[in-house]
């Protein structure tokens, strides 16, 4: 296991349109899933240890920060071959699980997350109402001050920590 940061990405960069396919059975694109204040895009999987040490923590702040305008969305884009915990199929259990309460989709390519410049599992990005980053760092303690932050029409502080965790399984 590899334990990784997340790059560094500008503040302001604009959020990259996507269509995925999700657990759900629908595919869902950025525009269908953008909060009115913020929407947080976290690349995860289902194996990675540093992912089930924070999925509660998400789940949680889905749960409080939803009826403000705030949206969450997994992105899986771990290749299976090799992985076969991250199959699309394992998805489901996973999500049945965790009680997960927000869309979880697969990004089987890899593109999405190449233009994300996602490198981690969790790596977290929080977007403004404009679709511009806002926040790009860990889940413990700065990512609910971010949230807080947009949901108050303020920036977040341009502090932030990068995210680690286990290498994205990019295809060979």
């Amino acid at each position: 296991m590899v334990l990784l940061e997340s790059l560094q990405v500008p503040l302001g960069s604009l959020a990259h349109d996507f269509s995925l396919p999700g657990i759900d059975g629908k595919n869902h694109s950025l525009s269908d899933l953008k909060g009115e204040k913020a929407v947080v895009i976290i690349f995860m999987c289902n194996h990675c240890p540093y992912v089930q040490t924070v999925i509660q923590k998400f789940i949680s702040l889905q749960q409080e920060f939803r009826d403000k305008g705030v949206v969450f969305v997994g992105i899986n884009a771990n290749e299976s071959a090799n992985y076969p915990e991250d199959s699309f199929e394992k998805m489901s259990e996973y999500a049945d699980k965790w009680g997960l309460n927000f869309a979880y989709l697969r990004d089987d390519s890899q593109e999405v997350a190449k233009k994300y410049k996602a490198q981690c599992t969790p790596d977290i990005f929080v977007y403004d109402k404009d679709l511009k980053l806002a926040y790009h760092g860990k889940a413990e303690g700065e990512l609910e001050d971010a949230l807080t932050s947009l949901v108050a029409g303020k920036k977040p502080s341009e502090k932030q920590n990068p995210s680690m965790g286990c290498s994205i399984k990019w295809k060979i």
